[in-house]
């Protein structure tokens, strides 16, 4: 069967043109999800929330005490926010670590041992449905939220490197 270049360039323009009706859609389906609100106790008797810090690049770092690869970030996230503070980052590290077991006492201990130089939260049930919908929370487990408050992109495990190329794109 031989097709005619006339109804060839007319089928192609037919297929592009749903290509591009497609395309619309699509980029709408993946449009990126609002960040969920919290206001959560900080280590020293405050209280911190998402909303207080809308229009910077916000790094929710999902994290305990007792893990190995929590651990090796944290120098990774303590130069990160020496090096971008000032151009809007804003590192929120929130522990996972059971409070019975872990206390504040102990918290700011370990803040001081491994010099983290960024706030740290107490997580919640809320925050916990909020972010991981009931599921089983691996960490660290790592949000990148942009200006307007939308989660561009969650790491889960300590990769060296990806948070930095993350911001980057985005500060």
């Amino acid at each position: 069967m031989r097709l005619k270049i006339g109804s060839f360039y007319g089928v192609f323009s037919m297929l592009v043109l749903l290509a591009l009706v497609l395309g619309q859609y699509s980029s709408k389906a993946a449009e990126k999800p609002p960040a969920p609100d919290f206001l959560l106790n900080d280590i020293n008797g405050g209280m911190v929330s998402l909303s207080q810090h809308k229009g910077k690049i916000i790094l929710l770092d999902f994290w305990a005490t007792w893990c190995p690869p929590c651990r090796m970030s944290i120098p990774e996230l303590v130069a990160l926010n020496k090096k971008y503070k000032d151009k809007g980052l804003v590192i929120l590290g929130i522990s996972v670590d059971d409070p019975e077991k872990v206390n504040d006492a102990l918290l700011k201990a370990f803040v001081k041992k491994f010099k983290i130089n960024y706030t740290i939260l107490r997580i919640n049930e809320q925050v916990m449905r909020d972010y991981f919908a009931y599921q089983q929370i691996g960490v660290p487990t790592m949000f990148i939220i942009d200006r307007e408050g939308k989660i561009l992109d969650m790491y889960v495990g300590f990769r060296p490197g990806v948070l930095e190329k993350a911001i980057k794109k985005v500060i």
